[in-house]
């Protein structure tokens, strides 16, 4: 597959299985994006560095690991580090974020429950250019 072809590849780690089925079969039914979730965040660099993906959707709230642990992890990593990361979370609402432009200190947040389209918003506006 050519470049103009190629699928934008989205990397999404959260320890909801539930959600990441949803965000996966959303994501891929639109035909622009190949989607590979992540359930176990132990994992996430090893499968990241696999994958190769053009953003990360990163789960705040997390066993073992949580979302800023695995942010250090992934900007540790040359190959990981220029990646651009959207994190969730359930902790914080939508309408705090919107006040600061979806950011807290320096990096991207989407509230819990996201919609599909604030999803697509999102990924499209942080994507690093090509």
């Amino acid at each position: 597959m050519d470049e103009a072809n190629r699928k934008t590849r989205i990397f999404v780690v959260d320890d909801e299985v539930s959600f990441t089925k949803l965000v996966k079969l959303t994501l891929e039914a639109r035909g622009n994006y190949e989607v590979c979730v992540l359930n176990n965040p132990k994992l996430a660099v090893a499968t990241a560095l696999k994958f190769m993906p053009d953003i990360i959707i990163l789960d705040v709230v997390m066993p073992e690991i949580d979302g800023g642990e695995l942010y250090h992890l992934f900007k540790l990593n040359p190959n990981l580090k220029e990646i651009p990361i959207i994190f969730l979370t359930a902790i914080v609402r939508q309408s705090e974020l919107e006040k600061n432009r979806g950011m807290i200190g320096g990096s991207f947040y989407l509230a819990k429950p996201v919609s599909a389209d604030g999803l697509l918003r999102a990924i499209e506006q942080h994507l690093r250019p090509s």
